[in-house]
């Protein structure tokens, strides 16, 4: 992934907001972040703007509107988008929607810690590999076929 691709993050929680753009910023991380309420919000950013140097997804789970899975399934679905790596940062440890998230396309799934130094130890960690270690496609989605 390009050092400068944005890291698009689907959460509804201001606090979890808060916490990972500190997150971001403690470990150094400097690519440019979106954040988006919702799992229609993510699409209709990534629709709308045609996913203009989106490098990662940060998508919560449980989100009103449009929840984490219905956003994922559409996602992985477009044959444009389907490319942008989705790591789901939830809440959740229930084995069916670890099962789920991946049957469905996601990249990584990772429960969020309690801990404030390991969700920062996490954050980065997850950041940093697919910033800097990840060989991923170019996305594009110009002439995109949107399914959602």
């Amino acid at each position: 992934m390009n050092k400068m691709a944005s890291i698009l993050i689907a959460e509804d929680d201001d606090d979890d907001c808060f916490l990972l753009q500190s997150a971001l910023e403690d470990c150094g991380i400097t690519n440019p972040t979106i954040f988006v309420k919702d799992g229609r919000a993510l699409l209709d950013y990534l629709k709308q703007n045609d996913a203009p140097g989106v490098g990662l997804i940060l998508l919560d789970l449980n989100m009103p509107c449009m929840g984490g899975r219905e956003a994922l399934r559409l996602l992985k679905s477009d044959e444009k988008l389907r490319k942008i790596p989705v790591v789901v940062l939830t809440t959740s440890k229930a084995s069916q929607d670890i099962e789920e998230c991946y049957d469905i396309g996601a990249n990584c799934y990772v429960v969020k810690p309690a801990s404030y130094s390991v969700f920062n130890d996490t954050i980065a960690t997850l950041v940093k590999f697919w910033i800097e270690l990840s060989q991923l496609p170019v996305v594009s989605t110009q002439s995109a076929k949107t399914v959602f």
